[in-house]
């Protein structure tokens, strides 16, 4: 007979190496998985994780990757340390990249250095707006938040592909489901020339220092963690628990939308209906694999953008299909929840008795 038994002091250590040892097991899996494909296991995992840093140009992308992938990390991070389980950074950051692209093309005329700003900060409303209705309906109604979180990303989605085969699509595009592309004085500026890397990287990793910075140093970040890991003793200790769920969530709605407005202004430079690669999706497992720390994000966002880079080369080097990405994502965030479930958990194995 198995039971669980909780256990009384969790290992720091193993806190701090889970992330580790989930990466070592998924890879294990990566060896038996290309096995089965036919594919020699160490020359795909070359392809996967080492090509993508193999020389400038390629690391230029897998930053160009990084942002949105930390952006929304880092949002949703706060999020799950005051147990707001937000699945829907992938909507925030369609929302962001709509509402952004929308002040994009009212003034793609227009020569002002204002109109830059005013498209990110557009896109930043829209995100925050587009947290904010399943956040009301979480306080108001007592809503399932990761219900109706992951069914506004289908909203967000599906509003955004009407917008681009209609009131947005180029009229000059031959039909195509795209918007016109945006004028220079609406398109982020390039760090480097000849690379695609844009200001959405340095945004990125300021806001990753930001939310560090309100976790770690200031009396609103002391709430959010006691709040996460003891919601009783936060109530009795006149934490406002409505405020709190409001700011981590619009947070993350703001950072999310930044992340969608600073794809269509940067690397795309236009509304198109793949604005996503799935980037909300994969934040979630960026936040949890640097341990909810917005620090620790960065990190980890840059592992999930070299296994995006590696998909894109083993698909073209190898023929491994694409989904073998998908299938590492969900890996490596079963073993991170496997390890974390053992790290405060331990199996008691007891004989069955007879009588």
């Amino acid at each position: 007979m198995i039971r669980i038994q909780a256990r009384t002091e969790p290992s720091t250590l193993m806190k701090v190496a889970s992330p580790l040892i989930a990466i070592v097991c998924t890879l294990i899996f990566g060896c038996i998985l290309f096995s089965a494909l036919n594919k020699n296991p160490l020359d795909a995992l070359h392809v996967l994780l080492i090509a993508p840093l193999s020389d400038m140009y390629n690391v230029g992308e897998m930053l160009v990757k990084m942002g949105p992938l930390l952006l929304c990390a880092v949002g949703l991070s706060l999020c799950y340390r005051a147990n707001m389980w937000n699945i829907g950074a992938e909507g925030q950051l369609l929302a962001g990249a709509l509402g952004g692209s929308v002040v994009a093309l009212t003034f793609i005329d227009s020569e002002s250095v204002l109109v830059l700003p005013c498209t990110l900060l557009a896109g930043i409303v829209s995100g925050m707006l587009w947290s904010a209705i399943p956040t009301y309906l979480k306080l108001k109604f007592n809503s399932n938040l990761i219900l109706t979180t992951i069914m506004f990303n289908y909203i967000g989605l599906y509003l955004l592909i009407w917008a681009v085969n209609g009131p947005l699509r180029d009229p000059d595009g031959y039909g195509f489901p795209e918007s016109a592309l945006f004028s220079d004085t609406t398109t982020l500026p390039t760090l480097f020339e000849g690379s695609r890397i844009h200001l959405g990287i340095l945004f990125a990793i300021l806001c990753a220092f930001v939310g560090w910075f309100i976790l770690a140093k200031t009396h609103l970040g002391f709430q959010i963690r006691v709040f996460g890991a003891d919601e009783p003793a936060a109530r009795y200790a006149g934490f406002n628990s409505k405020k709190l769920s409001w700011f981590v969530m619009l947070f993350s709605g703001a950072l999310a939308g930044l992340a969608g407005v600073s794809e269509v202004t940067g690397p795309i430079g236009q509304l198109v209906p793949n604005v996503s690669p799935g980037y909300g999706y994969s934040a979630i497992i960026v936040a949890y694999l640097g341990r909810l720390h917005p620090l620790g994000a960065i990190v980890a966002a840059i592992f999930l953008a070299v296994l995006y880079m590696g998909g894109d080369l083993a698909q073209i080097e190898m023929g491994i299909p694409v989904a073998v990405v998908g299938m590492f994502q969900g890996v490596l965030l079963f073993f991170l929840l496997a390890c974390d479930f053992f790290i405060g958990n331990r199996l008691i194995f007891n004989k069955l008795t007879t009588h």
